[in-house]
């Protein structure tokens, strides 16, 4: 099976690819193309470990490049669709790019993904398209009510490919994570940028009140919840992909300030809160776990402290990437 992954020099996209080629997800896989623009957050280092394996391929271009899309399309069965513009902080300042990647790009793929008559387009999305919830969770049928322009880029790139299954015929699939964490995650987000902050003697910054409740998916769990949904979904259909771990702001930073023998009246500056900042996300998992037989695996203590001992590792790959954002 030939498969196309956009997006697969990114964090989520290239721990996915570097499980498809090592055969973690069966020996069926007999080419993994890699579409990248290589934006900040798009990185071939990430993918070093892959490069060696005959099966890959990498494809340097933009995912609104018709010419290249139209091409990969042609020799492709399956699409793992993860490029997009993900930080919801840069989608408060500037929102343009993430309408031209997750929707404008979403629609060129899907696009060329009827034209070629694909097997099956696997859209990776977010929790965030529902907005925010008191208290329970949510499940694949609630409204779409986001509430940051990231989160409504997102959203509109998911009824796009339900549009593309009801009126097409295209055989998609949706999946809306958590969430993630785990190694090769670009240090603008929490975990990465509190670590390598706290390796460097530097304070880190706390949103608000920090009564922000999240839960978190470790990156290998999201990334076996796709390949179920791909391989055992049924056509049309969302799934939640969650981890099952609900910790506010607070009781995660305590988490880090604990792995990092820091304390927190020396390493914590609580600063203004994001704007339109959802309080809680959560969803429900039932529908994946009796449909495609997904469960979190990653006990999150024991995936938090190997993370942060990656980070410690890996001074090599973030110091660089922090070295650019600063400047």
């Amino acid at each position: 099976m030939k498969y196309l992954v956009t997006g697969g020099a990114g964090f989520i996209g290239s721990n996915y690819v570097r499980h498809l080629v090592s055969g973690t997800y069966g020996s069926d896989v007999t080419r993994v193309t890699v579409l990248d623009a290589l934006t900040y957050a798009g990185n071939l280092e990430n993918l070093k470990s892959a490069e060696s394996s005959s099966l890959f391929e990498f494809v340097h271009a933009d995912i609104n490049n018709r010419e290249i899309v139209n091409q990969l399309m042609r020799e492709t069965d399956v699409v793992v669709h993860f490029a997009a513009e993900s930080h919801v902080d840069r989608s408060i300042s500037g929102s343009a790019e993430f309408i031209r990647t997750n929707v404008l790009g979403t629609h060129t793929l899907l696009e060329a993904a009827r034209e070629a008559k694909v097997n099956r387009f696997v859209h990776v999305s977010t929790d965030e398209v529902y907005g925010t919830i008191d208290s329970g969770s949510w499940k694949e049928d609630e409204p779409l009510l986001p509430n940051s322009p990231y989160a409504a880029s997102k959203a509109s790139s998911d009824l796009l490919v339900r549009s593309y299954f009801r009126t097409h015929g295209l055989d998609t699939i949706t999946t809306r994570c958590s969430n993630n964490y785990g190694p090769y995650q670009y240090p603008e987000k929490l975990i990465p940028l509190f670590t390598t902050n706290l390796i460097d003697g530097l304070t880190v910054p706390l949103y608000g009140n920090g009564m922000n409740v999240r839960d978190w998916l470790h990156v290998d769990d999201h990334c076996n919840g796709i390949q179920l949904a791909l391989m055992n979904g049924r056509a049309g259909e969302i799934y939640n992909i969650g981890g099952g771990t609900e910790l506010t702001n607070i009781e995660m930073t305590k988490k880090i300030l604990e792995a990092m023998n820091a304390d927190w009246d020396t390493s914590v500056v609580q600063v203004e809160d994001r704007k339109g900042h959802d309080l809680r996300y959560c969803v429900d998992c039932s529908k994946a776990e009796k449909e495609i037989g997904y469960t979190p695996r990653v006990a999150f203590d024991q995936g938090l402290a190997e993370t942060i001992q990656w980070y410690k590792d890996n001074e090599s790959w973030w110091r660089p990437l922090k070295a650019t954002k600063a400047g």
